[in-house]
């Protein structure tokens, strides 16, 4: 094992010479001893030990100096969709429809006794100090809900809605030139790293039981190619866009020395390959590639759903391959579920010839004052398609927090 944890810190190069060289001085030692009858035997073990640290050495993240429970969930990610698709909910611990804040209380566990496989979380407003994100959980919950998951096995995302850091408003609310303003040389670059700063801190904070950093998928500046956030589509060009990824990589990674995450490059929806890497910084900034996507309108619009999620997957899937990266559909939804057997109808149909890591559905919010809006993305106890989503629960390729488990994602088997 000391050995495989040697090669697997070597560049593929290195790696072939040792075995040129294993494979000489191995042949010459067993003529000289006449165990000629070895060599054979030795040298497939030799092979199948070198094959082994090339295999390990391809399946690391792309930060070099990442946990080692990092480096397991990298690996257990990629491979988990030979069984299926882990599935995800958003804040699924901290509220749903018509209760908030219950200990151990899910939708998700109403309806399947079971939680998800993945849980989301968000850090908006963390920037600016507020003790709430901006869907009004309290950090200091989320860090016990964050912990409470690891500990049971699950898989941890966060994003994060930031501010507009050149107007002090919301995410939402872009402005030219706020990019250029965050980078080196801009008038608000020392505000935005001090952002990162308070990210670190947050990150740095969440813990596993024997102290040990929890591994998190992060998912910086997500749907940047829709423009209805400060840092996507028309709002910058794709140079700037890969450019703030970057720097806030290199910053997270390189000075504040956070190496317990996997970075998602994560689209809105995209009509080809070439649209959709637009904005990729690069091999090197990346662990996972997925995109977000809605239904919206009536139960019509299930075949549009179906055929879309379907090419799209397919896409992702190819880039994954090609650039050794984990699949995964990072955001998905219906709300309000009108279609009472969505789950097997529809999603399922759309996801169950793909292989991806996860897929994660929104937020239960329930009833929103403010919009005079309810909002629900995943069923609850008595509502319409809970008896479908039991059926979704059953598919072998479904995969909850039970699977989670049981697949040990941040040990080394």
């Amino acid at each position: 094992m000391i050995i495989l944890d040697i090669l697997t810190n070597h560049v593929q190069s290195l790696c072939e010479t040792l075995f040129r060289r294993v494979f000489f001085e191995t042949r010459l030692y067993c003529y000289h001893m006449h165990f000629k009858e070895t060599t054979g035997s030795i040298l497939a073990g030799i092979f199948i030990l070198l094959s082994s640290a090339l295999l390990a050495q391809k399946e690391l993240p792309s930060d070099a100096h990442s946990t080692k429970e990092t480096i397991n969930l990298y690996r257990s990610l990629k491979h988990i969709s030979e069984k299926g698709f882990l599935f995800g909910h958003q804040d699924d611990l901290a509220y749903g429809v018509h209760w908030k804040y219950e200990p151990g209380r899910s939708d998700i566990y109403d309806v399947v006794s079971d939680y998800p496989a993945v849980f989301g979380w968000e850090l908006g407003r963390i920037e600016i100090d507020r003790p709430v994100n901006l869907d009004s959980v309290p950090f200091d919950k989320m860090r016990g809900f964050i912990e409470q998951a690891y500990n049971q096995g699950a898989v941890i995302t966060i994003s994060w809605h930031l501010n507009n850091p050149l107007t002090g408003k919301s995410a939402w609310e872009p402005a030219p030139g706020t990019i250029a303003s965050v980078l080196p040389g801009g008038e608000k670059n020392a505000l935005f790293t001090s952002w990162l700063d308070k990210v670190a801190a947050f990150l740095e904070s969440l813990r596993g039981r024997n102290g040990e950093l929890i591994p998190i998928i992060f998912r910086p500046f997500h749907e940047l190619n829709g423009s209805w956030f400060w840092w996507g589509g028309k709002n910058a060009t794709p140079q700037e866009i890969i450019n703030l990824y970057r720097f806030t990589v290199t910053y997270l990674r390189d000075v504040k020395n956070i190496h317990h995450l996997l970075y998602a490059y994560n689209t809105d929806r995209f009509a080809t390959k070439e649209e959709y890497l637009e904005r990729y910084p690069g091999d090197e900034y990346v662990d996972l590639v997925g995109f977000d996507i809605y239904q919206k309108g009536d139960i019509i619009s299930n075949d549009k759903f179906i055929s879309e999620t379907d090419r799209s997957l397919a896409d992702i899937e190819s880039i994954a391959k090609e650039k050794n990266k984990i699949a995964a559909l990072t955001e998905f939804g219906y709300n309000k579920l009108p279609d009472s057997t969505w789950w097997t109808n529809v999603l399922y149909k759309a996801l169950e010839h793909h292989h991806i890591a996860y897929a994660l559905a929104w937020r239960n919010a329930g009833y929103k004052a403010k919009e005079n809006n309810f909002e629900f993305y995943v069923p609850f106890k008595g509502e319409k398609s809970e008896a479908d989503f039991i059926k979704f629960y059953n598919l072998e390729k479904t995969l909850f927090e039970k699977d989670a488990t049981k697949e040990k994602l941040y040990q080394n088997e």
